[in-house]
C-alpha cells in the first residue's frame, strides 16, 4: 500500500509549533479505538484533537448522528493535540490502521493536499449535487483550492478584540465603542494604562500577526498566498506587516503594551486580573471570558491602520478530512457524518456548546442560538466580523507546507521587538528564514 510521508524535519516543526486554544490536551489515548459494539453498522473511525469540554460536545454530536440512522457508527478517538494527531496519522496512513476521518488544523491543509492519501469531499459534493451554498463562504474558502473543496470546515474561529468595559468607563472611554483603527487603539491604550494596568496585549503567536496583515489586505506569501501556484517567497515583510510591527514596537516603547508571552492561559489571566485592559483572543474563547472575568467584557473587530481598507479575517480552527485508502462504505459514512454535522440544527448546538462559528449560517436562526445571543450579545459581533469579510487571497489564508516554521520565525521576530530590534529588520530576517524553508521544501518535493 501507499504510505503517507511527511518529512521528519517538517514533522518536527509541526510538533514545535505553537498550539491554539483548542489544543489544551492533558492526556492522549491509544492510537486505535476501543472495539465498537457490534451493531451491524459500518464503523467509521474518527481521529480528533478536542479535549475537555470540547470533547464532550463532540461526543454528543457523534452520538446524535449515530442514533439518527442505522447504517454507520462513527467512533471518535482522541489523539492529543493537532500536531500529535498528525504525527500519528503519518505512521498509519495508507494502512488498515488509518482512520476514515481526521480533524486537521488549518495550517496542515497543504500537508494534507500534498499527501496523496485524502479523498477530496468535492467528489461527493459533485456526485450528489450537494448544495454547498448552505455553508459560510468565508469559512469554506480556506479549504478550497482551484474550485476543489478538499475538506469540510468543522471547528472554526477568528480573532477579535476583547476589552474591559469597566476599565473603559474608568478611563473616560465609551465602553460601547471599541477601537477600530490603530490610532484609536493606541489612544485607548494610553488612557487605560495606569498603575499596574497596561492598555493592550497581543499574544506572541503567529496567527494574530497573519490576521492583522490580512485585515489590511496583505498577503503572507507570493503566488496570491500560494493559491495560484507554489509559493516561493514570503511577502509578510511588506507594508502591511511593517504596520503591525510598528504598532507593537510603538506601544511597547510608550509603556502601554503588556507582553503576555506565548501562553494562551497567561494572556487570559492577565486580562482577567486587570494587568491589561485589551487583548486579541479567539472568537471561540469569548463566552468563557465573559463567564470568568470579574468585570463586563466588550468585543470588537480587529483594528486596522487608519488609511487601510478593512478586508476582514482569516478563518482559523480545523476541518474534517476523508482518507482515500479505505473502503467505499467508510467513505460514504464519513460523508454522511459531515453532512449531518453541517446541518443547521447540529451546527446550532455546536455553536452554543463550543463557541465556534456555525459553518451553516442558518444555525443562527435556531432558537437555542437566538436565546444564547440574547444572553451574550458579544457573540454576534464575532459573527458580524466574519460576515463582513471580503473573500480574497488575503482573507483566504496562505497555503504553504512550512507554515509552522514560518509562524515560529514571526514569533521570534515579534519577541525581538521587546529587546529593541528594528521592526523592518526583524521582519526581513523572518522572511529570509521562511524563504530558505520554502526552498528546502521545494527541492525535497521536486517543485
Amino acid at each position: 500500500m501507499k504510505k503517507l510521508w511527511i518529512g521528519s524535519t517538517a514533522m518536527a516543526l509541526l510538533l514545535a509549533a505553537c498550539t491554539s486554544e483548542t489544543e489544551e490536551a492533558v492526556q492522549t489515548t491509544d492510537a486505535t479505538a476501543a472495539p465498537a459494539e457490534d451493531t451491524g453498522k459500518t464503523e467509521v473511525v474518527f481521529w480528533h484533537a478536542m479535549s475537555g469540554e470540547l470533547e464532550t460536545a463532540l461526543n454528543t454530536l457523534v452520538d446524535d448522528f449515530n442514533a439518527s440512522q442505522e447504517e454507520y457508527e462513527v467512533e471518535p478517538v482522541f489523539q492529543g493535540t493537532y500536531e500529535e494527531a498528525l504525527t500519528k496519522l503519518n505512521t498509519v496512513a495508507g494502512t488498515d490502521e488509518s482512520p476514515a476521518m481526521m480533524q486537521v488544523f488549518e495550517v496542515g491543509t497543504k500537508f494534507m493536499i500534498d499527501s496523496g492519501h485524502i479523498q477530496p469531499v468535492q467528489d461527493f459534493i459533485d456526485e450528489e449535487g450537494f448544495d454547498t451554498s448552505i455553508w459560510e463562504e468565508n469559512i469554506t474558502n480556506y479549504y478550497s483550492v482551484d474550485g476543489v473543496q478538499y475538506s469540510m470546515p468543522f471547528n472554526s474561529s477568528t480573532p477579535v478584540l476583547i476589552y474591559n468595559k469597566d476599565a473603559f468607563e474608568a478611563a473616560g472611554l465609551d465602553p460601547e465603542k471599541s477601537p477600530m483603527t490603530y490610532s484609536e487603539l493606541k489612544e485607548a491604550a494610553a488612557a487605560l494604562t495606569e498603575g499596574e494596568q497596561k492598555g493592550f496585549s497581543i499574544l506572541n503567536y503567529g496567527w494574530f500577526f497573519e490576521e492583522l496583515v490580512a485585515a489590511q489586505g496583505g498577503l503572507f506569501v507570493d503566488a496570491e498566498n500560494g493559491r495560484e501556484g507554489q509559493a516561493t517567497e514570503a511577502v509578510f515583510n511588506g507594508e502591511e506587516g511593517l504596520n503591525v510591527f510598528n504598532l507593537i514596537k510603538d506601544m511597547h516603547d510608550e509603556g502601554t503594551f503588556y507582553n503576555s508571552g506565548q501562553n494562551w492561559d497567561d494572556m487570559r489571566a492577565a486580562f482577567q486580573s486587570g494587568a491589561t485592559a485589551m487583548i486579541l483572543d479567539s472568537s471561540a474563547g469569548v463566552k468563557g471570558m465573559i463567564d470568568n472575568a470579574p468585570f463586563e467584557v466588550g468585543v470588537g473587530y480587529l483594528p486596522v491602520p487608519d488609511d487601510a481598507e478593512r478586508n476582514g479575517v482569516i478563518i482559523g480552527g480545523a476541518s474534517l478530512w476523508m482518507a482515500d485508502d479505505i473502503e467505499a462504505e467508510q467513505k460514504q459514512g464519513a460523508w454522511e457524518f459531515m453532512k449531518y454535522a453541517s446541518s443547521a440544527e447540529a451546527q446550532a448546538q455546536w455553536h452554543v456548546d463550543t463557541g465556534y462559528f456555525a459553518i451553516n449560517p442558518a444555525a443562527y436562526e435556531e432558537q437555542i442560538v437566538v436565546d444564547q445571543w440574547a444572553e451574550y450579545p458579544q457573540l454576534k459581533v464575532t459573527v458580524d466580523q466574519l460576515k463582513e469579510t471580503q473573500a480574497n487571497a488575503a482573507t483566504g489564508g496562505a497555503l504553504i507546507s512550512v507554515f509552522p516554521e514560518a509562524r515560529q520565525r514571526v514569533v521570534n521576530a515579534m519577541e525581538s521587538l521587546y529587546q529593541g530590534a528594528d521592526p523592518q529588520e526583524a521582519l526581513d530576517q523572518a522572511a529570509e528564514e521562511t524563504n530558505r524553508a520554502l526552498e528546502v521544501d521545494a527541492a525535497k518535493n521536486g517543485n
